[in-house]
């Protein structure tokens, strides 16, 4: 019998869109915007603002999800390119990847509307905080390795390819929960719980948080809950949902780019020292029974019974290296296909040495050889959550409960 999976908090339309040099140098020239200026903190309320934020990094190579504080600066940006309409949200992305492995889930939604309604999968039941439907796209953005923009003093090209997320969203902003989220929860064995990074203000969030530990004493003992990380639009929010959760998470899940931020310093991820300092340090300021780190090379479960997690960390890697080489079009033959393939000689290398060092406290497994003119980048983290569930759920790992 397949398990019961709640997936939250919030779910959005997505804009997605690739970049192209040309408009980029075209745009670079008509804002006469220079290099001194490629800031990853600028604030973003023009369009002139977000050509720089995006230029600064696209110059790393990073991810990146920002508040911007003009829709029409949105609009405006995703006009001069080619776009897909999609469904996002980790909850609303990993729902559909789980819903082609055969597990069906009930989402907790913020937002609905015609698209949602007709994008969703048949086996998604859902559950929504709104009462009446709403439409705030993201701008899901994304860029090649190796793509370059070259216009005036500057002179960029892209170490890796990767994406970014610009979000003017009052409903996952207010993140109102349902009634209904209480009762939808008695018989789950698997909760995601993601979506609190949209949220600015201070007060709501506190409000949101404690009405969230009310609908999560339903919960039955046995529920697994998973916190999936994300680029919190005020920062300083970010540690006032671990203080409030810590206590009914089992499993708390972050990528590289979220790693590295609460760290405040760059990690390098086939260092076996680095990585192993990085852990613990996580380990310090994130006191959960178990850190799941999702990279572009590897993916680790680290703290208590992390060997039990390896069936699902492998699921996470399959599934969202399959959508990094075939996007939304993938099928189950690309999936069997991805699960032979061969892994990348330096991960499995620095899988094993880092098992080694830290013991069992840590299971780490290497991500696949990827090599891809076009790769997609949107929604790869959810992807791998998605996966990691899937299995959660048909093979079941027992939780603990501090609400």
């Amino acid at each position: 019998m397949t398990s019961h999976v709640v997936l939250g908090l919030g779910g959005c339309v997505d804009y997605e869109l690739k970049l192209s040099s040309p408009v980029l140098n075209r745009l670079v020239g008509e804002y006469r915007i220079h290099h001194a200026e490629l800031t990853s903190s600028v604030t973003v309320t023009t369009e002139r603002e977000l050509v720089i934020s995006i230029l600064s990094y696209l110059d790393k190579g990073g991810g990146g999800e920002h508040f911007v504080a003009s829709s029409e600066c949105l609009s405006a940006f995703a006009g001069r390119f080619p776009k897909r309409t999609t469904l996002g949200g980790t909850s609303v992305r990993a729902a559909m990847e789980m819903s082609r492995l055969g597990v069906p889930s009930t989402l907790h939604l913020v937002s609905l509307n015609d698209i949602v309604r007709r994008l969703l999968p048949a086996d998604c039941d859902y559950i929504c905080s709104g009462d009446q439907d709403t439409l705030y796209p993201h701008l899901i953005v994304q860029y090649d390795q190796g793509m370059r923009v070259r216009a005036g003093d500057i002179d960029i090209r892209a170490p890796f390819p990767n994406r970014l997320i610009y979000v003017n969203d009052p409903a996952n902003e207010s993140m109102l929960l349902s009634d209904e989220l209480g009762s939808s929860l008695r018989d789950a064995r698997v909760f995601l719980i993601s979506g609190f990074n949209a949220v600015r203000d201070r007060r709501t969030l506190d409000l949101r948080l404690s009405a969230l530990r009310d609908h999560m004493r339903r919960l039955p003992a046995e529920v697994v809950v998973y916190y999936e990380d994300a680029g919190f639009h005020e920062p300083g929010l970010s540690q006032r949902v671990r203080d409030a959760l810590v206590e009914v998470i089992d499993i708390y899940g972050l990528n590289e780019d979220e790693l590295q931020a609460h760290l405040g310093h760059a990690v390098d991820l086939l260092s076996v020292a680095e990585v192993a300092r990085a852990l613990e340090s996580l380990r310090a300021l994130i006191s959960v029974p178990t850190l799941v780190v999702h990279t572009k090379y590897w993916s680790a479960a680290f703290g208590e019974r992390a060997g039990e997690y390896a069936e699902s960390l492998n699921e996470g890697i399959v599934i969202a290296s399959t959508r990094y080489c075939h996007g939304d079009a993938y099928t189950n033959h690309h999936d069997e296909l991805m699960r032979n393939r061969q892994r990348r000689t330096e991960s499995v290398e620095f899988a094993a040495a880092l098992e080694s060092r830290m013991g069992g406290a840590v299971r780490c497994l290497p991500g696949f050889d990827l090599d891809v003119a076009a790769p997609t980048t949107v929604g790869l983290g959810d992807a791998f959550v998605g996966g990691f569930l899937a299995a959660l759920a048909q093979g079941g790992s027992g939780g603990r409960r501090g609400t």
